[in-house]
């Protein structure tokens, strides 16, 4: 089982966005959004809930140039995978939407599969990166360092390897269980050999270094013989 990532089409043609929409969700590797114009993108991003792997920012927006939005979201601190589609690949239009922030640029009309291709590129390099930061309950998590960092606090907390891809595949489900079967498959691999004894130790372990009460869990939780990932937890049990 792989978990879907979430992704942002940004795109004012409708039968376009909606068509490219529907086949990339039928590959199953990614849960698709949809935006048909800059302000519609920016309140999509703005929401606390959210969270977006990726961006396929189209240049051609009717309140906006792509890569001014791509320029602001840069400003704004939004470090995903952000990929320029646009009808114009003129080296000055390359250029101006790299400049702009833009990882990626591909020229409509483009084949879904070098799209594809191109997005899990940009991931595999932003997901080793020092952008990929992620929020869990009052920590930062940054798997590049292998660390949990508490910044009201100043501690950080080191993480070994299997303990930061175990963090990282319960974030993409987006709090949904996972099974234990699933977590052993991806972290250790599918003829490891690895019980699932392993695998609880890694998770008790986790608790100890990440829970308040490793006790009572408020972020990594069991969920009837699966585990989940709270992230939003620490921040409602401090508000």
């Amino acid at each position: 089982m792989t978990i879907a990532r979430p992704i942002l089409i940004v795109e004012d043609d409708e039968a376009l966005r909606a068509s490219l929409a529907e086949q990339i969700a039928m590959e199953g590797e990614f849960v698709v959004h949809e935006a048909g114009s800059a302000a519609e993108a920016m309140t999509k991003l703005a929401d606390a809930e959210t969270r977006y792997d990726a961006i396929l920012l189209d240049i051609g927006l009717p309140d906006a140039d792509g890569r001014d939005v791509c320029a602001r979201l840069r400003r704004d601190g939004q470090r995903m995978p952000i990929i320029m589609l646009t009808g114009a690949d003129a080296e000055q239009d390359v250029v101006r939407g790299l400049d702009a922030g833009a990882n990626d640029y591909i020229a409509k009309p483009f084949r879904l599969s070098e799209l594809l291709a191109r997005v899990r590129a940009q991931l595999r390099v932003f997901d080793n990166s020092e952008d990929a930061t992620f929020t869990i309950g009052h920590y930062m998590f940054r798997p590049s360092a292998r660390l949990l960092v508490d910044p009201a606090k100043n501690r950080k907390v080191r993480l070994t390897d299997k303990e930061c891809r175990i963090l990282k595949y319960l974030l993409r489900a987006n709090a949904a269980p996972v099974n234990r079967a699933t977590l052993l498959a991806d972290v250790w691999g599918f003829n490891s050999g690895v019980t699932t004894h392993t695998l609880e130790t890694h998770i008790y372990r986790l608790r100890q270094k990440m829970e308040a009460d490793p006790a009572n869990p408020q972020l990594l939780l069991t969920d009837r013989g699966a585990y989940r990932l709270e992230p939003r937890a620490g921040e409602r049990l401090a508000a």
